[in-house]
Formats: structure tokens, C-alpha cells, sequence
């Protein structure tokens, strides 16, 4: 189920970058922002529900809501997007914890049993998380250049989202 989430993240992520670099409009990127969203949500609640991994959904419910959040900032053309910044604080945050917890090897289940082990890969994805959490923060305080995260969003699409997904797909492996 995740690994299709993060496929499915890129159509959010591609078009972002593509908007903040001048190339598309604010209502379709937030359309596309809110099916992602909404799916990344539903996505959770299966994952908490249905595979007893509270540890994923934790994740995939502070994305899904960020991407709700911006899609209602793009649909509605709001000029203030530093409440989008805000939520994107939180995800950062949350995304150091669990870059924490991939690289020590923590994480349950709701069982009590342990979900990962040191997974390095995906402790640096959760690190990129957070940075570009935190230029997103920057750019809805007016303090960084929407082109730095557009650059991000493009760039992070590949290397935290269809490689990881394509990759264990696949391969059944991540990089590192």
C-alpha cells in the first residue's frame, strides 16, 4: 500500500515544483493536491486498520493532511500561506522523529512488535523530508525563493519517492 502511495505522491510533487516554477495554475495543482491528499488519508487509515501499522499511517496521515491543507490554499487562491507553513513545521518534526527511528531501528506495532530494523535509506528520506518541510516553511514566510523548493519537489520525487517505490517493487531492495 505505500509504495503505491509514494508513486502516487509524485503526481502531487511533480505538478507542485512545476507550479512554483511558473509552469501551471494554482486551481489543477491544488485539484490534483487534494486527490492526493485524500487518497494518502484513506491510504493511512487501511494501513493503521487493515495491516496493524500505525507506524506507516502515522507518517502517511501528517503527509495526507499537509497535502489537504495546500490543496485549500491553492483552490482558494489564499494569499497568506504561512498557515501551509505552519503544518509543514509539523511535518517536518515529525519527519526528524521518524528519520530518528529508521536509523536507531525503532518503531512498533500496535502488537508490541518491532516494524523495522536500522533502515539508513529511509532515515535519509525522512531527513530530505524535513528539509524540504522547512524550505516550504521558508517560502510561505517570504524568507526563501519558491525555485528552491520547486527544484526540491523535483529532484526529491525521484530520489524519495518512485526510487524507494520502484526499487522494492521491483527489486525488493532499497539503494542503501
Amino acid at each position: 500500500m505505500t509504495l503505491a502511495l509514494l508513486l502516487l505522491i509524485c503526481m502531487m510533487w511533480v505538478p507542485v515544483g512545476m507550479f512554483f516554477l511558473g509552469k501551471g495554475e494554482a486551481k489543477s495543482t491544488g485539484f490534483v493536491t487534494g486527490v492526493v491528499g485524500i487518497l494518502v488519508v484513506i491510504g493511512a487509515i487501511l494501513q493503521a486498520a487493515i495491516f496493524a501499522d500505525p507506524f506507516t499511517a502515522g507518517l502517511l496521515f501528517v503527509f495526507g493532511v499537509l497535502y489537504l491543507q495546500t490543496a485549500h490554499a491553492l483552490w482558494t487562491g489564499l494569499e497568506d500561506m504561512r498557515t501551509v507553513g505552519n503544518g509543514a513545521l509539523v511535518v517536518a518534526i515529525v519527519c526528524a522523529m521518524y528519520a530518528y527511528l529508521f536509523y536507531t531501528g525503532g518503531g512498533l506495532k500496535a502488537d508490541g512488535t518491532t516494524i523495522i530494523g536500522v533502515t539508513p535509506y529511509l532515515a535519509f528520506m525522512n531527513l530530505t523530508f524535513v528539509v524540504i518541510c522547512l524550505t516550504v516553511v521558508g517560502v510561505t514566510y517570504g524568507k526563501i525563493n519558491a525555485k528552491v523548493a520547486a527544484w526540491m519537489f523535483l529532484v526529491l520525487s525521484f530520489t524519495c519517492l518512485y526510487v524507494p517505490a520502484i526499487g522494492l517493487m521491483g527489486f525488493g531492495k532499497l539503494p542503501f
